[in-house]
């Protein structure tokens, strides 16, 4: 018995979630599976009653399971950051979700650029440091000195950062860190994902011909783990790789990249392989719990209008279903998506006519075939 935790969150979160649940109670009921399925109210409307983000109490419990099943955060009466910071951002951490894995791949015929070549890239962001710590702040002439803390399961940093000079108005920071056992854990990740999948090379993106201590640093780690795993390694700088996942990007496999530029290359290869709605992640703590998502925000605009596209929540818990040891289930999914799509059965933003719960249900008749 697999436990389970599931948090609908915000916008069309519960919706999306909703199919990946009538998809688990059927492959219960045929498949011999068998889960222990908590929910958990985390997200915009209790915030907006209570003021809470994530307790203490479900902390404990979320980080006991063994997997977490997601849909999204994000409500515009809410300011940017809170929920995103204080419930997304701050699982990732608490439960050490270290890599954050974004498969990418060719679903023909919704390729919007390169309909004549096959892709399949796995994309390895790093998930707990770089430029999405939460070190920022602000100066001015009157307060040229501020303490920020930093907590991550490898390593708790309090840092006081403090400003000379002519300082005669005000200035905003945001600080980026590496640390040498993070970098080191992810790189032997990216190396043991690329032995596995059978790849020649790993991909490190980065600017190192910018930011060059934090990156020459990573770069240093990369090179010798590379060297130990004998698999290859590329150097890409972050424009030039935006620009070669337009133009040849059959020509990747694994590529690892930091946390920062890992969010925005990732949404642009989602765009690159048909749309953000076939784009699903996996928060990977490989000897903890793990979190799995659409990569795809809350879209409160279209909330509760039921033409939500399901697929990259069905393609998430595809992943969940690898997670917890039933790949064989995770390959069927993906064969059961892959049918609907071939057969022209898909939301509108994908040029079908079907809503949201018309799309799970033609999912769910692909599998039972």
């Amino acid at each position: 018995m697999r436990r389970i935790g599931v948090i609908p969150g915000d916008g069309i979160g519960p919706e999306v979630v909703d199919s990946g649940m009538m998809v688990l109670d059927v492959l219960q009921d045929n498949f011999d599976l068998e889960l222990d399925i908590t929910e958990y109210d985390i997200g915009s409307e209790r915030y907006l009653m209570t003021g809470e983000l994530i307790t203490e109490d479900e902390f404990e419990e979320l980080g006991s399971l063994d997997a977490i099943y997601f849909g999204a955060i994000g409500d515009p009466r809410v300011a940017p950051g809170v929920l995103e910071k204080g419930v997304l951002l701050a699982m990732r951490a608490r439960f050490d979700q270290y890599i954050n894995l974004r498969p990418v791949r060719s679903w023909h015929p919704f390729v919007p650029l390169r309909a004549d070549v096959d892709f399949e890239i796995d994309f390895l962001r790093e998930n707990t440091e770089d430029f999405y710590m939460g070190i920022g702040g602000s100066i001015s002439p009157d307060e040229r000195t501020t303490s920020l803390a930093v907590d991550r399961r490898l390593y708790h940093l309090d840092v006081d950062v403090s400003f000379g000079g002519d300082v005669d108005q005000d200035f905003a920071f945001e600080m980026g860190i590496l640390s040498r056992k993070g970098v080191e854990r992810f790189a032997r990740y990216a190396f043991e994902f690329a032995a596995d999948k059978g790849a020649d090379k790993v991909t490190l993106v980065d600017k190192a011909n910018v930011c060059s201590s934090i990156y020459g640093f990573q770069r240093e780690v990369f090179e010798g783990m590379s060297e130990s795993y004998g698999i290859g390694l590329e150097y890409m700088f972050v424009d030039a790789m935006a620009m070669a996942l337009v133009r040849r990007p059959e020509t990747f496999s694994v590529v690892a990249v930091p946390n920062l530029f890992g969010d925005i290359l990732t949404d642009l290869a989602a765009e690159v392989q048909g749309g953000i709605g076939l784009a699903a992640s996996g928060n990977i703590n490989p000897d903890g719990v793990s979190m799995f998502e659409p990569v795809h925000g809350s879209a409160p605009d279209i909330a509760g209008q039921g033409i939500a596209n399901p697929f990259a929540s069905l393609l998430a818990l595809g992943m969940l279903l690898d997670r917890i040891g039933r790949d064989d289930l995770g390959d069927g999914l993906r064969s059961a998506i892959s049918a609907a799509l071939d057969a022209g059965e898909s939301t509108g933003d994908l040029g079908g006519s079907l809503g949201t719960e018309g799309v799970t249900d033609a999912v769910i008749a692909h599998m039972l075939r």
